[in-house]
């Protein structure tokens, strides 16, 4: 627990440190250093430490890698291990010391995101870290921070609807503001890189890692999402980076474990796929990361786009003229290790143009092939010194330089708020999509409908909500004066399952039926069937894709959610039963089960009551 009265003198230690790095780059030796803000003697203070870094801290900085554990220097013991096994280092603050790397990225199965105040003393001993290093430098601190289904840092921080979600609500004020709450909370512990906006138009409805991380499949639209977003997180103080240049959001291959081909023609590319990332630019993006995809309209050449100048420096450089961070994809992802060996692919980035390197699978084979390929002239030491002027700068401009550090107050007076918890609620409500209400069927009231039974998927949670969904969905019931059971049926309802389900109807006013991804072959159809013939009213809600609704028969009314964390559920039940309007319009196309030709909702369907 944070002891209040120790606030001042541990900051003034921390400010104290910071100010004594701020020193060493600009060779003042006072504690009062110049703003990073864009200067005219900024690159030349840049520039100047730059000339003074070894060769390897100079590699040291393309690279951004996980660590396991809570803490920089006292992790539990079984993160001790994975450390040692993965890196071969037992702590981040070790990681620092042997590789100097530029930045780390957490994740919650590193055990690195338990909770906003342990984050923060994280972030503050990997910076402390950097700053004991010879050349002191700070540290770029990331995550996955995409809220909906892709979350890093869960409850209590507060969580937003996601990408597709937004794209229902359609506003990009909510869009902006959804950033800006998550860019102060992610800043507040001290995370200073965000690996979103996705920047992805999901036109491919069997997209197996896109889907609802995508605001949509009109490229506009998803364009004016992503620009708001980009702002609202960069002015909170977090850089933003959209994804996945130059663009996944037609693909049927997951790159986590395949490499996906895109065949869009030059011409649909830039038709489909950069509007996006054009409005990143304009708006001032900070970063953008890579996808591990071939698109041979773009580069014949059968590389990934994570591994192809002609992508990297030839489009996104040189074409659409950017100038800032370009990080990779996770170098430890099967798209980018298919055709060449893990001491290849950090080389061959850096050729094609990118800055940073994020997660390799090994991190001493990837460190030590950009080394001797830097020793054996395949790559110069300025081709690494141009990148590594990029980091600096946004660090610069992150105000990393000046104090890279954060507190427990301004965790308390920043993370997981009231007002921001009541954003979030208010945003969510304004996403609800409501795509079925047969006979005005919705809203029921507890005087109507008093005894709710939920079912159906419960997922594992997707960003530390509370979860699962039918225990959050028939909480929400309850406090509007519900009388709600839940009964857990899973993604893939075995026959007995069903059957408890069946009989836990009988006597029941209303059944909702969370439904997860519903393929042709989904036992999820029989359940909604089986529960349909009860006689009992039943209501779906899709608590991920929305393409649910095209192979379910039946029911009475379907919402879609967008995710299943606890916001958008919430607010999917005080839609459910009136307390908020269904507002939501689909972002993308839902298409029949049985003739993909065929359009059962278009983009912009969404009912209402009024």
């Amino acid at each position: 627990m944070h002891d209040p009265a120790s606030a001042p003198s541990r900051r003034t230690l921390l400010t104290v440190t910071a100010a004594t790095a701020a020193a060493a780059l600009t060779g003042v030796t006072t504690l009062t250093t110049p703003s990073y803000a864009a200067d005219a003697g900024q690159d030349d203070r840049l520039r100047a430490l730059l000339s003074r870094m070894s060769l390897e801290e100079k590699v040291g900085q393309l690279f951004v890698m996980r660590v396991y554990g809570h803490s920089a220097t006292a992790p539990d013991q079984a993160d001790v291990h994975a450390n040692l096994r993965e890196i071969g280092v037992r702590t981040a603050a070790e990681l620092i010391e042997r590789y100097h790397v530029g930045g780390v990225i957490y994740f919650a199965w590193a055990h690195n995101t338990r909770d906003p105040h342990q984050i923060a003393d994280l972030s503050n001993g990997i910076q402390r870290a950097g700053l004991a290093q010879a050349t002191p430098i700070p540290l770029l601190i990331s995550t996955d921070q995409e809220h909906g289904i892709v979350c890093r840092v869960g409850e209590p921080a507060t969580l937003l609807p996601g990408a597709m979600a937004l794209g229902a609500g359609g506003s990009h004020a909510d869009a902006r503001k959804a950033a800006q709450i998550a860019g102060a909370e992610l800043a507040a512990v001290g995370i200073r890189q965000n690996y979103a906006p996705v920047a992805d138009v999901n036109v491919n409805p069997a997209n197996p890692v896109i889907g609802v991380r995508s605001y949509g499949s009109d490229p506009e639209a998803v364009a004016g999402l992503v620009a708001a977003q980009v702002k609202g997180y960069q002015r909170a103080g977090v850089a933003a980076t959209s994804k996945h240049f130059p663009g996944h959001g037609d693909t049927a291959v997951d790159s986590h474990y395949g490499l996906p081909t895109i065949t869009h023609t030059r011409a649909q590319w830039d038709e489909l796929d950069a509007p996006p990332f054009r409005a990143a630019i304009a708006a001032g993006i900070d970063s953008i990361m890579t996808a591990h995809i071939v698109v041979p309209a773009l580069d014949p050449s059968g590389d990934p786009a994570t591994l192809s100048r002609p992508i990297l420096t030839g489009i996104l450089r040189e074409q659409l003229g950017y100038d800032g961070v370009v990080v990779t994809d996770s170098l430890g992802m099967e798209g980018v290790r298919t055709k060449y060996g893990d001491d290849r692919v950090p080389v061959l980035a850096l050729k094609a143009g990118v800055d940073q390197l994020l997660n390799p699978p090994n991190l001493s084979v990837a460190w030590n092939a950009v080394l001797k390929a830097v020793k054996d002239g395949e790559l110069t030491e300025a081709r690494l010194d141009e990148s590594i002027l990029r980091i600096l700068r946004l660090k610069a401009k992150l105000g990393l330089f000046k104090d890279p550090y954060t507190d427990h107050a301004e965790v308390d007076r920043t993370v997981g708020t009231a007002a921001h918890l009541a954003h979030a609620d208010r945003i969510a409500e304004r996403t609800t999509t409501l795509l079925v209400n047969e006979g005005g069927f919705l809203p029921v009231s507890r005087r109507s409908h008093p005894k709710v039974l939920v079912v159906g998927a419960d997922p594992a949670s997707p960003s530390g909500t509370t979860g699962p969904p039918t225990t959050t969905l028939a909480g929400a019931f309850t406090e509007l004066g519900f009388s709600a059971r839940a009964l857990s049926t899973g993604i893939t309802p075995t026959a007995a399952r069903i059957e408890e389900a069946v009989a836990a109807a009988a006597g029941q006013d209303l059944v909702v039926v969370g439904t997860y991804n519903v393929s042709a072959t989904s036992p999820q159809r029989t359940l909604v069937a089986r529960l349909v013939a009860t006689g009992v009213p039943v209501v779906t809600i899709a608590v991920r894709n929305p393409y649910d609704v095209a192979r379910i028969q039946g029911q009475r009314a379907t919402l879609a959610s967008y995710s299943w964390t606890d916001v958008e559920l919430r607010a999917a039940v005080r839609v459910l039963a009136g307390q908020a309007e269904p507002r939501g319009r689909l972002p993308v196309p839902v298409q029949s089960a049985d003739d993909p030709a065929k359009v059962l909702f278009p983009v912009g369907h969404g009912l209402s009551y009024a």
